[in-house]
């Protein structure tokens, strides 16, 4: 199916749930094929699904979807995005923020502005929750990632770094 812009950028429902959970698998199976020592490997739609579902309904959680157009007119969701707000966090040295936990957009949506218009949503409503800022992570091979966040004005701030234990 050819999809074409605009594309939509909405609250999540109850029923994107079912896109929701596998597109957020697709998102773990990714960053496992990048580094599978440091991430999991989840192949289960509906646990991912059901955590989202849960996300959906959290205070200071949001939830997006992009809807992207076919040729018969009908929407199909082909992108997401998980913020919160967050208090401030001793670990990581943060006051309060907005973390853009995850953002992940289907092949078939790529190339149409899914994903600046899901961070730009993102963004914007963590803003009207208060967030004073914006934090994320993405993963150090994903340089596709980090162009699109550093054109919406990210910044590298950290370098994460893992050591397996010696066996």
């Amino acid at each position: 199916m050819t999809l074409s812009p605009p594309v939509l950028v909405r609250p999540a429902k109850p029923e994107d749930v079912v896109a929701l959970g596998r597109m957020g698998t697709a998102l773990v199976q990714y960053h496992h094929s990048l580094d599978p020592l440091r991430f999991c490997l989840v192949s289960d739609e509906r646990g991912y699904g059901a955590f989202l579902a849960s996300e959906m309904r959290r205070q200071g959680s949001i939830v997006l979807v992009a809807e992207a157009r076919g040729e018969d007119g009908a929407g199909r969701v082909v992108g997401y995005a998980w913020g919160r707000l967050e208090g401030r966090d001793w670990a990581l040295l943060l006051d309060a923020y907005g973390a853009l936990h995850d953002l992940y957009v289907e092949p078939e949506g790529r190339r149409l502005g899914a994903g600046r218009a899901l961070c730009e949503g993102m963004i914007q409503r963590l803003s009207e929750l208060g967030a004073p800022r914006v934090v994320l992570s993405t993963a150090s091979k994903n340089e596709a990632a980090q162009r699109l966040f550093a054109s919406l004005g990210f910044r590298a701030t950290m370098t994460e770094m893992t050591r397996e234990r010696s066996s």
